[in-house]
């Protein structure tokens, strides 16, 4: 058998054959055996015919496949497809366009975009443990820029700074750990400190910048750098955090040009997965823990694109 391959073209080459992506799936989903999603029974057949499983237990559904329980599923892709894209919006720095996947896996640009969006959804973080230690907390705004507005657009909604018709974004960072962001509804201090209350232990350094809604976070050892005046004061700064605007920034105005508020929080899952595995981690790596995270999620087209929510409203 083939080497597993460590960079696209070996991947491309490798997840041609079908035997390979099987395999390859199948060693990290069922690292122990292969069992059925349902039931959970080991005793299973292979129907080499038809390219799944049978599990020898009577309950429905007792055929499934690798796809089965994983954003895959109902997919009528081949494996091929699917892990070369996870591989590129794994690995892409600056992120990659569902018009860049169409034209590489010869796809309609609505089925890249809905693969890429399955794709960033298996990638999103858990809750986790709380962040400790020098912690950092930032915010900023995403949207549209005024001076690419109308200029009777711009004159009715951009006053200010023009952060009332832009998306407010909260990121936290914890140094040499995770990085954590949340699309919030607004900058107010109730919003900052809940969710810094609720991402970070109480009791560990927290640096932010100057904004008044982090006034009264008392039980951390609450340090602010004031940008208009400095932006590093020995330990004090929020420079992590401006390191990973400046490349989500780059990725949506270079990469995907317009992005929806809608579907903002999974862009933002997208780039805080390959920053929290860039160190010790090469592209081989990421890839592997992002097939890892395929089970258990599942994003259908109508949940996308909010008809789901609509029917229940």
């Amino acid at each position: 058998m083939a080497a597993e391959p460590t960079s696209l073209q070996e991947a491309i080459i490798y997840f041609a054959d079908p035997d390979n992506c099987r395999e390859y799936v199948v060693r990290r989903r069922w690292p122990n055996g292969v069992t059925c999603p349902i039931c959970g029974c080991k005793d299973v057949i292979f129907l080499a015919n038809q390219d799944r499983w049978q599990c020898r237990n009577k309950h429905p559904k007792r055929q499934f496949s690798l796809k089965t329980g994983t954003i895959y599923e109902d997919s009528p892709l081949g494996l091929d497809k699917w892990l070369s894209a996870t591989w590129l919006v794994s690995n892409c720095k600056n992120g990659v366009s569902s018009c860049e996947v169409a034209r590489a896996l010869n796809v309609t640009q609505k089925t890249a975009w809905f693969m890429d969006h399955r794709i960033r959804f298996s990638l999103g973080m858990g809750p986790g443990n709380k962040l400790s230690g020098q912690v950092e907390a930032d915010e900023t705004f995403i949207g549209g820029k005024g001076r690419n507005m109308h200029r009777e657009k711009r004159e009715r909604q951009i006053t200010g700074t023009g952060g009332k018709v832009k998306t407010a974004v909260l990121e936290i960072l914890e140094r040499g750990g995770k990085i954590r962001t949340k699309v919030v509804g607004n900058t107010k201090k109730k919003t900052l400190h809940s969710e810094v209350r609720e991402h970070v232990l109480a009791g560990s350094a927290l640096f932010t910048d100057a904004l008044k809604s982090y006034d009264g976070l008392d039980e951390f050892q609450h340090e602010v750098i004031d940008h208009a005046v400095e932006y590093v004061r020995g330990e004090v700064h929020t420079n992590g955090l401006e390191n990973f605007w400046s490349l989500l920034k780059r990725g949506i105005n270079g990469t995907y040009v317009s992005v929806e508020p809608f579907h903002l929080f999974r862009y933002l899952d997208e780039q805080a997965f390959r920053c929290n595995h860039r160190l010790g981690f090469n592209n081989k790596d990421r890839f592997d823990l992002a097939v890892r995270q395929i089970v258990g999620k599942r994003l259908t087209f109508d949940q996308l694109t909010g008809k789901t929510a609509e029917a229940q409203a």
